[in-house]
Formats: structure tokens, sequence, C-alpha cells
């Protein structure tokens, strides 16, 4: 069975210039020396060191010209805080996004609505659960997602990204939350796009990683 990397959050400083790097045991760097002919006079440890710089090298070469601005959505519209939450959800619904940035009347983004958000506030764990509710009581349902502005359900503040973050800050960012994708803002916090996890990842073949 293929042995499947993963990264871990707790290794990753946002922001940083740390991406995690797969764990060499010794007897991997043992296994991978011996395939090596001849005499190789070298430890475990200045191997791993090797690796290390060799693996931070490699990213910089191969992702040097990402940037967060070219992969985001642009054309979006985002939601306003005053919007109803009905409303909101066909927003969401008629651009296919499961999540938008909601902007103030500067354009600058101060939260992020989901379907997470949604089962939030509306007390159900689950779509199903949410659903079954939908069907024993729809005026209840109906009336407090009219009368809730997204202001009530969105969380705040959102977690951004600049549209000049590199690979490195854009990995470690989405690694500070469990969404599938944040807003791209530029140094004034104003919205330029919505960047996906999943556009990131296939984008990037980073499917082993993720």
């Amino acid at each position: 069975m293929k042995q499947k990397h993963s990264l871990d959050p707790k290794a990753i400083r946002a922001g940083g210039d740390d991406v995690p790097e797969l764990e060499l045991s010794d007897e991997d760097i043992l296994d991978a020396m011996r395939q090596i002919p001849g005499y190789i006079d070298i430890t475990t440890q200045d191997f791993r060191t090797i690796y290390h710089f060799a693996h931070n090298h490699a990213l910089d070469r191969l992702f040097r010209h990402v940037r967060a601005v070219n992969l985001a959505h642009i054309e979006i519209k985002p939601l306003h805080p005053e919007t109803r939450m009905d409303e909101a959800a066909r927003i969401m619904a008629e651009q296919g996004y499961k999540g938008l940035p909601v902007v103030d009347d500067d354009d600058c983004v101060i939260g992020m609505l989901t379907e997470t958000d949604y089962l939030r506030r509306l007390k159900a764990n689950t779509f199903l659960q949410l659903l079954l509710r939908l069907v024993a009581d729809d005026e209840v349902f109906t009336h407090r997602c009219h009368e809730t502005p997204v202001r009530d359900a969105m969380t705040s503040p959102a977690i951004t990204v600049t549209g000049d973050a590199g690979f490195r800050e854009i990995i470690s960012t989405f690694h500070l939350h469990t969404g599938r994708s944040m807003p791209v803002v530029d140094d004034q916090g104003r919205l330029q796009g919505l960047l996906l996890l999943k556009d990131f990842i296939k984008t990037y073949h980073l499917e082993e990683l993720l």
C-alpha cells in the first residue's frame, strides 16, 4: 500500500519560510546510501542537512513565480454585512461557491460566510439534519434566514492572503483554518479575489501532500 504523507499544520508558521519536509529516518537514509556505488563519508545528520537545503532550493525554483492574485477568482460578487442570509445563499448558489467574502463600503474584507456558518447559525450539525428541520418547520427556518443579516452569521475576522503572497505563504495560511477558500486582498485589505484550495492543489499537483 502506498503511504500517503501529509503536511503537519503545527510545523508551519503563518507567513513563514518553512514548508514541512518528509521525515527521513536513519533507516531511510542508510538504505538510500546503499544504493549509491562507492563509499560515502557522510553522517545521517549531514544527509538530513543537505536534504533540508535541497528541499528549500527546489521549492524556490519550482514555485518562485506563484502569486495568489494570479490563482484567484477575480470576477466574484462579495457579500455585504447587512445582506440577509436567504439572499446571501442565493448569491453563493448563483456563483457556485460554498463561501464568499464579506466586505464593507470600502470593499475591505471584514469576514467570510460559508456553508458551515449556515449550519452553525441554524443549529444543525449536518445538511441532512438541516433538511429534516426544514421539512418539519419551514416557516421558522425561512423566518430565521430572512431576518438574520450576514454580519450575525459570518466568521470574522476572515483569514486572508495578500495578492503578492507566494507559494510558502499561501500554503501556510491555508493551514490556519479548515476552510476551502480564502479572500485575496491588497495591502489595504481590499478584496482582489477568492482563492480556492482545490484550484491551488490541482494547479501545483499537491494531492499527495495536502
